[in-house]
């Protein structure tokens, strides 16, 4: 694991998904990061159920916002080397892609996630991309 400090931008995993921003704070075995693009969606569905949609609770994931704040575990912290992508360009990607990926076998779960996807893209991402573009 590479020593990482206040003011360096880092990829992180976090909550099933994955984002690049700033740390802003050491918290001892964590940091407070602060997202400033959205590397890979969060996971659709019951983490603890993966694929499955009978007897779950089939959770809807947002990805974190721009510039909200998360406790990123040290061991899940990464380097991020290169300019750090616009947020709306980097979340629309992040939602193409997991849509792509859900989309090339036809399963119970993967429509259910498509539709969580289709339901996050209507009711928040559409007002992001809008008003960062």
């Amino acid at each position: 694991m590479k020593d990482f400090k206040v003011g360096d931008i880092i990829r992180a995993h976090y909550n099933s998904g994955t984002y690049i921003g700033e740390i802003i704070e050491d918290r001892g075995n964590r940091f407070l990061v602060e997202v400033l693009a959205v590397d890979k969606h969060p996971v659709q569905g019951d983490l603890h159920s993966p694929k499955q949609v009978q007897g779950v609770a089939f959770h809807e994931r947002k990805a974190l916002a721009y510039r909200e704040k998360m406790n990123a575990k040290k061991p899940a912290t990464f380097a991020y080397e290169g300019e750090v992508p616009e947020y709306a360009e980097s979340l629309k990607k992040a939602v193409g892609k997991i849509r792509t990926n859900l989309k090339k076998e036809d399963t119970e779960y993967n429509q259910k996630a498509l539709e969580k996807i289709a339901d996050l893209e209507e009711h928040y991402y559409n007002k992001v991309y809008a008003a960062f573009m």
